[in-house]
């Protein structure tokens, strides 16, 4: 396996980004299985760490089917899958239906995940983005979306593994983008990694911490 577990490939992951070091960046985390790996980069990085709260807006009778993802914020961010939305004929009131849902479900990660922690400015930063890997990457288009609409100065996508294809689609949205395995031929995520059990609620908010939110950001340069 080319991964021991999430925290293996956040310290590969870690290394390749090591450029990075000293710059204005912001680390983003897809909750929650990329939060272990951003927190290992963040921590190389001596950069803040966030959350980007995505939710897969899935086909109800097969909720695994992505039709899109919603990313929360004021003025809320959904990417949709419109091959899927004409293959199962959902009409746009069932779109709605499940897209208010995932967002009250985003509403209670938020107060659960992040109580009275503030998030963190990436207006004029270098954004990067991070999960433990990409399938479909309908949630991970979103979270660069919704990084870009915040401000973000540059754009990198950061994950350990991906599918060569959804990596071509994703160069739409992010300004570079960092993979330590590619590959033609995919399987589930899970199969790159030889740990891969899911990450508890209790372990991402002992991370964020571990993490403090910052008095001022750090590793920032004179940006005037």
């Amino acid at each position: 396996m080319p991964f021991e577990n999430r925290l293996d490939a956040g310290r590969q992951l870690a290394r390749a980004l090591d450029r990075y070091k000293g710059d204005p960046v912001v680390v983003l985390a897809l909750p929650r299985g990329g939060v272990p790996v951003a927190a290992e980069v963040a921590a190389t990085l001596n950069a803040p760490l966030d959350l980007v709260l995505v939710r897969k807006i899935g086909y109800p009778p097969q909720p695994e089917l992505a039709m899109g993802a919603v990313v929360d914020g004021a003025d809320p961010i959904i990417v949709r899958n419109e091959d899927v939305i004409r293959m199962t004929g959902v009409s746009e009131a069932e779109f709605d239906d499940v897209c208010k849902r995932e967002l009250a479900e985003i509403e209670r990660r938020r107060s659960r995940y992040l109580g009275s922690r503030a998030g963190i400015e990436i207006a004029g930063r270098t954004a990067i983005v991070i999960d433990d890997g990409l399938a479909t990457g309908a949630t991970m288009r979103a979270a660069l979306r919704a990084s870009r609409r915040r401000g973000a100065r540059t754009i990198v996508l950061a994950v350990p593994v991906a599918p060569s294809d959804t990596l071509i689609e994703m160069r739409r949205d992010a300004d570079e983008i960092v993979c330590l395995e590619e590959y033609e031929f995919f399987h589930a995520i899970g199969g790159y990694y030889s740990d891969f059990r899911q990450v508890t609620d209790e372990e991402l908010i002992a991370i964020l911490k571990r993490h403090p939110e910052p008095i001022s950001t750090p590793n920032e340069k004179d940006m005037s």
